[in-house]
């Protein structure tokens, strides 16, 4: 599965429903919106616009770090970095069928623990350089193979292009998250096939 994460730096303005209805159209299936400003009424507008594209594509919609818009735009989930919101407290907000994942950098013990609080996906990485967070730590490909007992998604990001996201999957990931090597594309429908494809085979 391709999960796309959004760019405001490489999205900006009516790029970002255009380069993400071109994500979706490729093939992606789950977007999540990422938009680190505090320009709340201009993430509210791109949120529940996003969340309309979503359901055209039969995709699901999350939203990053920030519970209040997840319910003001009637997200399908929310994704949780360490340290930036309770699991729980999500979970009793968006009801038993929202879906909630929790990035968990190379720690299994961070899963089991978002596993246990109510998660409905972990997050492991980075796993390669990446060009959006570059400073995160370094994940191995091992503990894609470790977490393979989980009982939930277990999803890979860091760096992750078509030519390497083979090496993922075949290691235990679930899916794959983009960000850089789709949005940064000029034609991000096509790469969202590569993605896709490279996944699939």
């Amino acid at each position: 599965m391709l999960y796309a994460i959004t760019d405001s730096t490489l999205m900006p303005g009516e790029l970002m429903l255009t380069k993400a209805q071109a994500a979706l159209q490729g093939g992606c299936q789950w977007l999540q919106y990422r938009d680190k400003s505090t320009n709340q009424p201009l993430r509210l507008t791109q949120a529940c616009a996003l969340k309309s594209l979503c359901e055209q594509y039969n995709a699901k919609l999350i939203i990053n770090d920030d519970l209040q818009l997840a319910i003001a735009s009637q997200a399908h989930g929310l994704h949780l970095g360490q340290g930036d919101g309770s699991v729980q407290q999500a979970r009793q907000c968006l009801g038993a069928h929202a879906t909630i994942g929790v990035t968990c950098h190379d720690q299994l013990s961070l899963a089991n623990t978002a596993i246990r609080d109510g998660a409905s996906y972990v997050a492991f990485g980075r796993f390669f350089n990446s060009a959006t967070k570059p400073d995160a730590k370094a994940a191995p490909l091992t503990l894609l193979n470790q977490a393979r007992h989980l009982n939930v998604p277990v999803i890979a990001i860091g760096g992750i292009t078509p030519d390497n996201s083979r090496r993922v999957i075949q290691a235990g990931a679930s899916a794959i998250a983009v960000c850089h090597s789709l949005f940064a594309c000029d034609n991000v429908k096509n790469r969202a096939r590569d993605f896709c494809r490279a996944i699939s085979t």
